[in-house]
């Protein structure tokens, strides 16, 4: 790791109790792991289990499983799994240099909450990783047999969990570490997939006497495309689509670009169009009309939709035919976003949504990949023939990746009681036992281990898979005392 970056994240959160889990997590932090980037974080826990002399097994797809024997008068109690992911998502602020392939996450502490210096802080899920690593290495505790897994990928479609061999498990009660509320025990949660659209691309030579622009939505909150989805957030994507709707008899388009992450609400879109210099005056006369519409429609989900138009810098050879920018706009204008349906079951549950994540353009193709999510596998079916729909309409090819079924209640849980009647004890309240709209890799141990009891915590997180992530620090000094005593209770 990053000799720099990390005494300074250990500085940053010296002091701060638990003192191991925030050691821990600020040595997670000083190591690059955005999904796919995963190696060096991989060989980071691997490292800590040779250290500790436990048992562990790191898989080829970088998934590690470290196991620690059952403390002194729990031998005969069935094991326990803590379990998380190791990747995180890479987003930064339009002015951060942040490499994250190479730069440790700068943490700050911010009164009562720890962040990031211009990105994203990862604590979703570093600080599942922290507190599994700090129970493995406290040896006072009281605990039956311990593994903790740590996947890989699951940022982009769950891959990790989706590779590693369930048979190495024995047990088969599991905490998983990658829920956002504490005073939540989650139960249950969505299944989902990726769908990738791509629209052929004609292209023609640029018209003589045209000027180039850019147009830029940007200022949106963004946000978890499952977590967040029910707060009505403007997608920059769909905005877009919008805008060149309004301004498509009066320019042409050469590219179009927007968000980064498939599983965040995408906070800019742009598109690099081309006038006649007599109609610059217009465009920013609609542009204007659209910042005002869009300030009027989400004044209450949003605030500071900024829609301008500015110079690009180049003179591109070739064009977008009229056809293909009329059928990207179609495409982005009637492509589903946003809450689907409702569930009836659970009237405050989001049952099935769908997230427009990232825009592309390319020389011969436009791509928009989606990521769709549904507690009813019926509904996912419903929404993936919209999607087919949709291409065979415009033309365009259809690719469907990373499905993963959802998590689903079981109303027998021995694990389960004994965490509400642990929280109960320790906070004197009841704690929320609930279902997420967002995916959890719970689902797919379900489907590999149908026999498996889980339930799912964590400590408060808010802005996660954006810039404005924070992690409460008196959050997490609660949820890892609770874990702690949910372990000592597991006999």
């Amino acid at each position: 790791m990053e000799e720099n970056g990390l005494k300074y994240n250990i500085g940053t959160v010296k002091g701060i109790t638990p003192e191991n889990v925030w050691k821990y997590f600020a040595e997670i932090s000083s190591v690059p792991r955005g999904s796919g980037n995963e190696e060096k974080i991989s060989r980071y826990f691997e490292n800590f289990a040779k250290s500790h002399n436990f048992w562990y097994k790191r898989d080829n797809s970088n998934n590690i499983l470290i196991r620690k024997e059952a403390s002194r008068g729990y031998e005969n109690a069935p094991g326990v799994i803590l379990q998380g992911h190791m990747d995180m998502v890479c987003e930064k602020t339009p002015e951060s240099t942040h490499d994250f392939l190479k730069d440790p996450i700068k943490l700050l502490k911010d009164g009562e909450f720890i962040k990031a210096d211009g990105t994203t802080l990862g604590g979703d899920d570093g600080i599942a990783a922290a507190m599994a690593l700090a129970v493995l290495d406290d040896s006072s505790l009281c605990h039956p047999m311990i593994e903790v897994l740590l996947t890989t990928d699951e940022e982009v479609g769950m891959n990790g969990a989706r590779n590693f061999d369930c048979s190495l498990l024995k047990g088969r009660r599991l905490i998983n570490l990658d829920s956002e509320e504490e005073g939540e025990i989650i139960v249950s949660c969505a299944g989902g997939m990726r769908i990738e659209v791509s629209l052929p691309v004609e292209r023609q030579k640029a018209p003589e006497g045209c000027v180039f622009k850019t147009v830029l939505i940007s200022g949106l909150k963004g946000g978890h495309s499952g977590s967040d989805i029910h707060l009505q957030r403007a997608s920059a994507i769909k905005l877009l689509g919008r805008v060149l709707k309004g301004i498509e008899n009066i320019c042409g388009l050469c590219d179009i670009f927007g968000g980064s992450k498939d599983n965040a609400i995408p906070r800019e879109a742009s598109a690099i169009i081309f006038i006649k210099p007599e109609y610059e005056g217009k465009i920013k006369e609609e542009l204007s009309r659209f910042e005002n519409i869009f300030a009027n429609e989400y004044s209450k989900e949003e605030y500071g939709i900024s829609v301008k138009l500015s110079d690009f810098n180049g003179a591109p050879e070739f064009v977008m035919s009229e056809k293909t920018f009329n059928k990207a706009v179609d495409m982005l204008n009637v492509m589903p976003y946003g809450v689907m349906t409702m569930s009836s079951k659970m009237p405050s549950l989001v049952e099935s949504s769908v997230n427009i994540g990232v825009l592309r353009s390319f020389e011969d193709k436009i791509t928009v990949v989606s990521a769709p999510r549904s507690s009813v596998i019926s509904r996912r079916d419903v929404i993936e023939e919209q999607f087919k729909a949709i291409s065979r309409i415009l033309g365009a090819q259809i690719e469907l990746r990373g499905k993963y079924p959802a998590w689903e209640y079981k109303e027998n849980s021995p694990l389960r009681d004994v965490m509400v009647g642990t929280f109960k004890d320790l906070f004197n309240c009841e704690p929320k036992v609930n279902s997420i709209h967002a995916g959890l890799e719970c689902g797919l141990f379900a489907g590999a281990v149908p026999e498996m009891d889980m339930a799912s915590i964590g400590p408060d997180m808010s802005g996660v898979h954006t810039t404005e992530e924070k992690l409460s620090i008196p959050s997490v000094e609660r949820t890892y005392r609770y874990l702690t005593e949910i372990l000592k209770r597991l006999k």
